[in-house]
């Protein structure tokens, strides 16, 4: 594990916002940590970075106790806190080379993250003329710099129009699979953490409700058939009559806890049969956001 916790609580005064926090990230993968504004992931992440001093528990990072490794641990972790920190008078460029001059990086390794997070173009360009994924990609570069193993990211994506969420994306996809990168990532972008992530832990009120693959939890959500269908309001009552579980109905869809192919057969079947026009009927998985609703639900 890049990142294991044990017990990891923090009070602000008396407020307790994080609880009993066992984190677990496997190297190589991009964790998304997920939860509302006000859950507890910035200061998970604070903790994380040691600008917040544990309280209670412990953290393990590259299997290291941060007491005794400090220095070493935070040389090898690279970190975007909500904004980049950069020189809007200073193009791309200047500002990937006064921090490689800070941090003793050798001048090389600027054009590299350049053409990484693919400003090359731009790297003249006063950064205060950048558009916000501009600036959100040239914040990843300058985390980039010292070639880290761990990538921690809060919130990278807040405020980015389309185009700026996919290329940021992208980005981070690029950095695990070719370059060995493990990617921390927190959000309340649910669906655009579930284009991207291999493992995801929710967060509530500073409790971990669920931490896992991906898989894990499909394998949690209940799939459902939807039913793309005329009238759906008296097509969902007809088949509550016919003992059918309806877990939802909107002006297009109706949606009913699956069972087996032959019941989505027979279904198909009796809405016809009763003069309804189905336009569509599919098994699906539960998406995130669905998830994230019951899992944070069932636990208040």
């Amino acid at each position: 594990m890049v990142i294991h916790t044990e017990g990891l609580s923090f009070n602000f005064g008396n407020q307790q916002v994080i609880k009993s926090l066992n984190l677990q990230v496997p190297e190589g993968s991009i964790y998304g940590f997920l939860g509302p504004n006000g859950a507890g992931k910035t200061t998970t992440i604070k903790l994380l970075l040691n600008l917040l001093k544990t309280q209670h528990g412990s953290i393990r990072i590259f299997e290291q106790e941060y007491h005794n490794n400090r220095i070493n641990i935070l040389s090898k972790i690279g970190a975007l806190i909500e904004q980049p920190a950069i020189y809007h008078h200073l193009t791309g460029k200047e500002n990937l080379q006064n921090r490689a001059l800070l941090l003793k990086i050798p001048a090389t390794r600027v054009g590299e993250m350049l053409n990484l997070v693919q400003l090359s173009g731009a790297a003249n360009k006063k950064a205060g003329q950048y558009s916000l994924g501009m600036k959100q990609r040239l914040g990843i570069a300058l985390a980039l710099l010292p070639d880290p193993k761990l990538l921690i990211l809060d919130e990278p994506t807040n405020g980015l129009d389309p185009n700026g969420i996919i290329e940021v994306r992208e980005l981070l996809l690029k950095l695990v699979s070719h370059h060995n990168k493990t990617v921390f990532i927190s959000s309340h972008l649910l669906a655009e953490i579930e284009r991207m992530a291999t493992h995801v832990g929710i967060i509530d009120h500073g409790e971990l409700l669920f931490q896992g693959s991906v898989k894990d939890l499909e394998a949690i959500s209940h799939p459902q058939v939807c039913i793309e269908i005329d009238n759906t309001v008296d097509a969902a009552n007809l088949l509550k009559r016919k003992n059918y579980t309806v877990t939802d109905v909107t002006e297009q869809y109706v949606y009913v806890t699956y069972v087996s192919r032959e019941q989505m057969s027979l279904m198909n079947t009796l809405l016809i049969q009763n003069g309804y026009k189905v336009f569509g009927i599919i098994k699906q998985q539960k998406d995130l956001e669905k998830l994230f609703l019951a899992i944070t639900q069932n636990a208040a």
